[in-house]
């Protein structure tokens, strides 16, 4: 039996949660996720340092996410 990965990209991310990366992108720049702890930047050694990729930590995200709505802020409505 697969098991989900915990950190996905930034595309998966997006598709698992029905959102754009440009609302992920606000979403983090907003502060409802948090470094660390929703997302971080891939330690894919390709990259270059001053534009890493960014993965999201899906479950937490989409914990936090649930917290909002339940708290009736506006999170899906929240789009870059």
């Amino acid at each position: 039996m697969n098991q989900p990965r915990t950190w996905v990209t930034e595309r998966e991310a997006g598709q698992i949660l029905g959102v754009n990366e440009k609302t992920l992108n606000f979403w983090r720049e907003a502060g409802y996720l948090k470094p660390g702890t929703h997302w971080r930047s891939s330690f894919d050694a390709e990259q270059v340092p001053w534009n890493p990729k960014v993965i999201y930590h899906i479950r937490w995200c989409k914990e936090v996410i649930e917290y909002w709505k339940e708290h009736d802020a506006p999170v899906q409505n929240l789009v870059a």
